[in-house]
């Protein structure tokens, strides 16, 4: 909703909107794990401010705390889903799935805060600048109005053909 009221028009916000989608999955473990990424940009600032991240991490921990896998061989332990976790998918388990959620209702509401704040000052100044164009449009107007001023002449100004006296004007020659 953001990005649909910065952009100008409807195209231009679905190529923004989804790019924006696109770079804030890339930091959520769906295409690689998180110890695969670059630590920069991608795992530090970007893997904490994704929404897409942190309800993976949800997800992979509801899913998979408290379960019980077969061994790939007979006789092995059993594997548990809380050493699936950080092994196979990266998932970090200091913190439990309702921190997850708890972030993400937190995101949910900084973006609408974020929100909020783009429809107030971008309308406003789009709304300044419309005013302002409108009143150099209208004094344009009035000063044309005042500089041709019909006069009033003896002729009888011609009024214009009916749309019906033209049926024929522009047809291509008939042979």
């Amino acid at each position: 909703m953001v990005v649909a009221a910065i952009v100008p028009n409807v195209m231009t916000g679905i190529g923004t909107g989804t790019g924006f989608i696109v770079f804030m999955m890339m930091p959520s473990q769906i295409f690689r794990p998180l110890n695969d990424l670059p630590k920069f940009f991608w795992r530090y600032p970007m893997s904490y401010l994704s929404f897409a991240a942190w309800a993976v991490q949800g997800q992979y921990k509801n899913d998979m705390l408290g379960v019980e896998f077969d061994p790939l061989l007979p006789g092995d332990p059993k594997v548990t889903g809380e050493q699936v976790l950080p092994i196979l998918f990266g998932v970090p388990l200091n913190h439990g799935k309702w921190l997850d959620l708890t972030i993400l209702v937190i995101l949910l509401f900084l973006h609408r805060l974020l929100l909020f704040l783009v429809l107030r000052y971008n309308k406003r100044g789009i709304s300044h600048f419309l005013w302002f164009y409108a009143k150099k449009n209208l004094q344009i107007g009035k000063q044309h109005l005042t500089k041709n001023k019909p006069s009033m002449s003896s002729k009888k100004q011609e009024l214009p053909r009916p749309l019906s006296s033209l049926e024929n004007a522009m047809s291509p020659p008939q042979y």
